[in-house]
């Protein structure tokens, strides 16, 4: 198994580094990982299902997770995860209390700022499973009391699996599309968010890349970093992309 899982390894890393992968190496990958499925998790996200936004930003936190900044440091960190490392949002207690009503574990990417863009990342829920069990995406951040988040909630409530702003004002669902709940168990899932400035629309994907498990238009903020966190619990990240519309810092 260790001898595929670092077969599989050298073929995606060849992949990222080589825009076209041949169709051997993508041969080789799919036997390989038929035996090892459950353990080895795929890539989220290939160019042909991408909108024609150039790449600003990816990661498999490899080589750590500077340009990240957490709302509590001490909460975050890389770990080992099978083959590589991912980046673990690993302490429940909340030290970090946002001035209004809103989620408490968040690390921000400071350093790349984007409108219109496409997120493809992969999240494992850390937590131990009860009604209340999340994962939470965020962009569009003007300062502290002023984002959009999606909440991927196991149960679906007002407050609960919506996509959210944050205005100056206690969390408000913009949501008119969401499920029952998000089916978190302790394996690797795929998030897809895809956000359209001009329009306002928010798609949010999750496993099924063909159907949007929640939709809003919302076009209140125009820019800004994303992050990854929970609300109140412990997550794990990995093989994030960002395709989009980089803002320059000096507009």
């Amino acid at each position: 198994m260790k001898n595929n899982d670092s077969m599989i390894s050298l073929l995606r890393r060849a992949a990222r580094r080589t825009l076209g992968l041949g169709l051997t190496a993508g041969l080789l990958i799919g036997g390989l990982e038929q035996s090892v499925a459950q353990e080895t998790p795929s890539d989220p996200v290939s160019a042909a299902e991408s909108p024609d936004w150039p790449i600003v930003y990816s990661t498999d936190f490899e080589n750590g997770a500077e340009g990240w900044v957490p709302t509590e440091p001490e909460g975050w960190e890389v770990r080992a995860e099978g083959e590589g490392h991912a980046y673990h949002q690993h302490v429940k207690a909340a030290s970090y209390q946002p001035r209004v009503r809103s989620p408490h574990h968040i690390s921000w990417l400071e350093e790349v700022e984007v409108g219109s863009f496409q997120l493809d990342v992969r999240v494992r829920s850390t937590h131990p499973d009860y009604a209340h069990r999340d994962a939470c995406l965020f962009f569009g951040r003007q300062d502290s009391s002023h984002f959009y988040y999606v909440h991927l909630g196991k149960a679906m409530d007002d407050h609960a699996n919506q996509i959210f702003i944050v205005d100056g004002s206690p969390r408000t669902k913009i949501s008119t599309k969401t499920t029952e709940g998000t089916p978190w168990d302790d394996e690797w899932h795929h998030v897809r968010i895809i956000r359209d400035v001009e329009s306002g629309r928010i798609e949010v994907y999750f496993d099924d890349m063909n159907e949007p498990a929640m939709v809003a238009e919302n076009a209140t903020f125009k820019s800004g970093p994303i992050g990854l966190g929970s609300f109140d619990d412990t997550t794990a990240w990995d093989d994030l992309q960002l395709r989009g519309e980089r803002i320059d810092e000096d507009r």
